[in-house]
């Protein structure tokens, strides 16, 4: 029996029963975490102030793999996908009213509510546009079949 892979810090989100849940609050948890350290640094290291482009560049790349755990996570899934998309989004957009709280020039660059909608209707998307190619690739799956049963007593009866 192979071994089980499980995100760092699993372990104590154990008792939440739901994968979704579960995978959706510890990848919002390291979300958080990220752009927490991204506001940070932007705004409390001056010495960084030249590389700012690159240092955006990193942490959107870093946000970026982080958001595609629940998409790799439940490829299979659409609606665990979307509801652990919306689980890890929804902490990060919280974390992202907070920092606004603290910070007004984040608020005019974008509220949370429209964090919230840019990740509700990512995933959204993500999830329906996976959901119709698993269809598709369902029906194919089952034309192939149909046309390999047909195909294969015609050319038994020839045989005979």
């Amino acid at each position: 029996m192979a071994a089980r892979h499980h995100l760092p810090g699993m372990r104590w989100f154990l008792w939440l029963r739901n994968a979704a849940l579960r995978t959706g609050i510890l990848t919002g948890i390291y979300l958080s975490c990220v752009f927490v350290a991204w506001l940070l640094v932007a705004n409390h290291v001056p010495r960084l102030e030249p590389f700012a482009g690159l240092r955006n560049l990193a942490a959107g790349a870093i946000l970026i793999l982080l958001l595609a755990i629940p998409v790799l996570r439940f490829h299979n899934e659409p609606a665990k996908m979307f509801v652990c998309g919306l689980t890890a989004w929804t902490l990060l957009t919280l974390t992202y009213f907070v920092a606004e709280m603290r910070s007004s020039l984040l608020e005019s660059r974008m509220g949370a509510l429209h964090m919230f909608m840019l990740g509700a209707v990512s995933y959204g998307f993500i999830a329906v546009f996976h959901w119709v190619f698993l269809l598709c690739a369902e029906a194919r799956q089952r034309h192939l079949v149909r046309i390999g049963q047909s195909a294969a007593p015609a050319s038994r009866s020839r045989t005979h």
